[in-house]
């Protein structure tokens, strides 16, 4: 664990920052973790990716309402049904199981999913994250799916609002507010490239990377 270092990149829908993840795994020469997570999940767990897909920085669920549903069915039984076991909470324990996993392992890089908070205990472990000016934004998004500007800015409101509600729930900190992470950063200002040269000379600082680069 000494040598092993984790950063973690929450990030704005369409601020680029799986490309910046990208950029800083190529330079470290780590992998980058994203949606790979829940195939390994699904894996760990013998579940269906499908039900970690429909869970991935959704909105969480009622705390009561989760609570509940363990102290009627603790397990899968006759008295009991999957709904509740497969809560958001069991499916969010089960990928923290694996990336903390991931973490004791590598070095890496973690694309959301609270993995800032999940290795909040490692020693070295550098959390980012990542906005973007909504014009930026807005091409980003429409030159990945061909939508409209009309239905990349539907796009950036819900889903900055699931991961919003999906980041605070489980960490209990606020998504997107500088006090939750190490280094903020505005990629409209550098660009994808010049960003993730940024987040490198921070990180060279925060984690004594001299040796990695």
């Amino acid at each position: 664990m000494e040598n092993r270092f984790a950063i973690n990149i929450g990030r704005q829908i369409g601020s680029g920052g799986k490309s910046v993840g990208e950029a800083l795994a190529r330079r470290l020469g780590v992998k980058l973790y994203d949606k790979e997570l829940i195939n390994m999940a699904a894996q760990e767990s013998g579940l269906c990716p499908e039900i970690f897909e429909q869970a991935d920085e959704k909105e969480a669920h009622n705390r009561l309402a989760t609570l509940l549903g363990y102290l009627r069915a603790p397990f899968f039984g006759s008295d009991g049904n999957s709904s509740d076991v497969l809560s958001g909470d069991a499916l969010f324990k089960i990928q923290s199981d694996v990336i903390r996993s991931i973490a004791a392992r590598e070095s890496a890089l973690f694309v959301g999913r609270c993995a800032d908070y999940i290795l909040r205990d490692h020693p070295r472990s550098l959390s980012i994250f990542l906005t973007a000016d909504d014009p930026d934004r807005v091409a980003r998004i429409c030159g990945r799916t061909g939508c409209t500007e009309a239905e990349a800015r539907q796009t950036m409101a819900r889903g900055d609002a699931r991961r919003a509600d999906y980041y605070n729930y489980y960490s209990l900190r606020t998504w997107g507010a500088a006090a939750s992470y190490d280094l903020c950063v505005n990629t409209s200002r550098l660009g994808i490239d010049a960003t993730a040269e940024l987040i490198l000379r921070f990180a060279a600082q925060k984690l004594d990377l001299k040796t990695e680069l």
